[in-house]
């Protein structure tokens, strides 16, 4: 038994009596709020849906009937992104910890509900056991997982895969190349059993970076020992144990010095018509992704995957990902692991260059059996890259190519260098990000207009939050692929502002978010399968395929869906929807509704990110324990 697994041995004889996440998923409620609970000292809010156009008294009882909590509602008014009128409820000046509250309003009773010190302390956990779930190459044990039937044999045990040939579904004809590279391990992309560099990337760095601001913080949350992983007990931070283990899938996707590669020439053809390939000197670029040559079934265990495994034409995106993380690592890793961390910089420095003498190799997206994660637009990915070599060796060459970038200093928000919010293709907010907290010799000027520029698009969150009927930081009505992880990387904006300023409303912008995932929705779900009474359980995933068969296994807690999505309605599911819901509304709890309910490192590694930030204690006692399984449903 792992030093984690023992420490929560007390919690697990407190979910033993709690129904299985499948069964907990009821009727919705009509007052909508965080189903896991609140937090003593934090925000605790609800939206209820109601046309009434005056104010409605609310109270708070205890198990007891007796009143502990009232006031009146904010008439919010018409709510476009939910489609509903709606009142919000905020009842933050109750804080006396205790289970089986209910919130009473317009003859509506909530579902009971809990105020405890640390509500949120085991999401950490239960979000980062994704990761090691989802690897490939190696068996997932029984021993480091929260029920058997997760256990599984190894997938793609051992993967050397060479280039794909043939005719892609545009009709370019793709010559191949002549080597093989042993691209074993990783993680598992998505749904799928892709494994791709550019979401790899933004992933990893993610995850890293929460391991450095627990460390920074000096709290211990992801020490070695507290996450249930095989290499726990080796002495190095358990977090960084599982980014290392993409990390090193990452540098085996690099190509080998004096390879070449056709590759397209930059120019964009029209739909439909074949790319024109020209040949280049491939050595130090990072082939795009490896995936198999068509789509598996559903569902299909990894180690039951039939289809050729291939590797698809190397991109500067996925390049300078690999520069990007590599350099992240090569700082990381240079006390615990030198001659790991002088691997990483030999291969940024490579892959950089690489780069540089191929500025414009845009990915293909017509080649079945895999995700295209095209991105035609590189400024980004070529400023973060800078940020981190620079972050890593301080050479004045990068801090150059960083101040001749249109994104130098630009945070989300900021004007002509605005960098977007946080994704796998606008990366340029984590070359922002690093700039801000990691010590260099950046100028200190430099390094606070950094810091400014995210404190103003944090504040521009909690304003568009303000805007929304269910307070989730973002505003409008169109909702994209993925909206829950977009959310949980605007969150981690905000946090990243509360360290710099120290102002509360970030953090509580931060809960706010974390409401939405949670059950404060006009779903009146949780998007966190085993989290709430009415969690996510049948996300689109080839193992976590109980509802097309019951001898395939549900999900584990803490796997996030993509959420919401009313702009690319592209599955049987979704195109059902389309143009019948509201934009909050558009998400289906289907395994086939893959635009809607897929789950994927990118989503649940700012998830991590958030949920470590909320509460960035272990869990070691009994008390923690309780506390954080009260909204648990697993």
């Amino acid at each position: 038994m792992s030093p984690r697994r023992a420490a929560f041995a007390v919690v697990a004889c407190v979910l033993a009596a709690v129904p299985s996440a499948a069964a907990q998923v009821s009727g919705p409620a009509a007052v909508r709020m965080n189903q896991t609970g609140f937090e003593i000292s934090g925000p605790k809010a609800a939206t209820v849906a109601s046309a009434a156009a005056a104010p409605l008294p609310w109270r708070v009882v205890d198990t007891a009937g007796t009143t502990v909590a009232r006031g009146v509602t904010t008439v919010f008014g018409a709510d476009a992104a939910s489609g509903e009128t709606v009142h919000q409820i905020d009842f933050s000046t109750l804080t006396r910890a205790g289970e089986g509250y209910r919130l009473e309003v317009a003859n509506q009773t909530s579902r009971p509900f809990g105020i405890a010190a640390r509500p949120f302390a085991r999401l950490k956990y239960d979000a980062m056991a994704y990761f090691y779930q989802n690897r490939a190459g190696v068996p997932i044990s029984a021993d480091h997982v929260s029920r058997p039937d997760l256990a599984r044999p190894a997938g793609h045990a051992r993967e050397v895969a060479t280039c794909f040939s043939g005719v892609d579904q545009r009709g370019t004809a793709w010559p191949g190349c002549d080597y093989s590279l042993d691209v074993t391990g990783g993680w598992y992309d998505a749904g799928d059993h892709g494994k791709y560099v550019v979401n790899g990337g933004i992933s990893v760095w993610t995850l890293v970076n929460a391991a450095e601001r627990a460390r920074s913080a000096g709290r211990g949350a992801f020490d070695d020992g507290r996450l249930d992983i095989p290499e726990a007990g080796n002495g190095v931070d358990d977090l960084l144990d599982e980014a290392r283990y993409e990390i090193d899938f990452l540098l085996r996707m690099q190509i080998p010095d004096g390879a070449t590669a056709r590759v397209p020439d930059g120019r964009l053809a029209p739909a439909g018509e074949p790319l024109r390939l020209i040949e280049i000197d491939a050595g130090g670029m990072a082939h795009h992704k490896v995936h198999d040559r068509s789509w598996t079934s559903l569902p299909t265990a990894p180690a039951d995957a039939p289809a050729e495994r291939l590797l698809y034409p190397p991109s500067t995106a996925a390049t300078l990902n690999l520069a990007a993380v590599a350099a992240q690592c090569a700082r990381v890793w240079r006390e615990a692991d030198p001659a790991f961390s002088a691997t990483c910089l030999t291969a940024a420095r490579r892959a950089w260059a690489a780069a540089r003498r191929h500025p414009a190799v845009f990915a293909s997206s017509a080649f079945d059996g895999g995700g295209g994660y095209g991105d035609g637009q590189v400024a980004d990915e070529f400023y973060w890259a800078a940020a981190e070599l620079f972050a890593a060796t301080g050479e004045a060459g990068y801090l150059e190519a960083l101040k001749a970038s249109p994104h130098w200093l630009g945070g989300p928000r900021s004007g002509a260098s605005a960098t977007g919010d946080p994704a796998w293709p606008a990366t340029a907010a984590l070359g922002t990000i690093t700039l801000a907290v990691v010590p260099t010799a950046l100028d200190p000027a430099d390094r606070d207009m950094a810091r400014r520029r995210l404190v103003e698009a944090a504040r521009a969150y909690l304003v568009e939050g303000r805007a929304q009927g269910y307070g989730l930081p973002r505003g409008g009505t169109r909702f994209e692929w993925g909206s829950n992880g977009a959310l949980m990387n605007r969150a981690m904006i905000l946090g990243l502002a509360h360290d710099f300023t120290g102002e509360a409303a970030f953090r509580d912008g931060v809960i706010h978010a974390l409401d939405f995932l949670l059950g404060r929705n006009p779903l009146d779900r949780s998007f966190v399968s085993g989290w709430g009474a009415r969690p996510m359980v049948n996300p689109h995933h080839r193992f976590w395929a109980h509802s097309v068969d019951p001898a395939w296994p549900a999900p584990p807690a803490g796997a996030l869906s993509g959420g919401p999505n009313n702009t690319a309605m592209t599955d049987d599911v979704a195109r059902t929807m389309a143009g019948h819901c509201a934009p909050l509304t558009c998400w289906a709890d289907d395994l086939r509704a893959y635009a809607l309910n897929e789950v994927a490192i990118n989503w649940n590694a700012p998830l991590v990110w958030v949920a470590a930030f909320i509460d960035p204690a272990p869990l070691d006692d009994q008390a923690a324990g309780a506390a954080g399984s009260a909204g648990r449903a697993q």
